[in-house]
């Protein structure tokens, strides 16, 4: 069982970078594939970015490939989230999402979920 946090969002020019960071306690981190889902508002739920529990695999959404990168520190139970490039589109509230399968991040379900942090990319 892990609890994800997120932190880091903030309103950022188009073209700026912004950190998301996500801190999920618990004692087996490792054992979770972790990943990044976004939702826009009136919009439905978008997979952004998952890494493997070792950190070895990613896999990213088309619409931010070569923009983003999600890495993970498991000795300090963190994923990252390094937007880089950022469009107005990537305006979003950015949810940190764990669970043992990577087929489930990527369509927007998991066993848990963080509360959010608000992305707001102004033009």
């Amino acid at each position: 069982q892990v609890q994800p946090v997120e932190s880091g969002g903030g309103l950022v020019q188009a073209g700026g970078s912004l950190r998301l960071s996500c801190v999920a306690s618990g004692r087996t981190f490792s054992s979770y594939v972790m990943g990044w889902i976004r939702q826009a508002a009136g919009k439905d739920r978008e997979f952004v970015a998952a890494i493997a529990g070792s950190g070895g695999g990613t896999l990213y959404a088309d619409s931010v490939k070569g923009r983003f990168t999600i890495s993970r520190d498991n000795a300090k139970n963190t994923v990252y989230l390094e937007m880089n490039s950022l469009k107005p589109e990537d305006t979003a509230v950015y949810y940190c999402a764990a669970d043992y399968l990577i087929s489930l991040l990527k369509r927007s379900v998991g066993a848990y979920w963080g509360q959010g942090t608000q992305v707001t990319v102004s033009s």
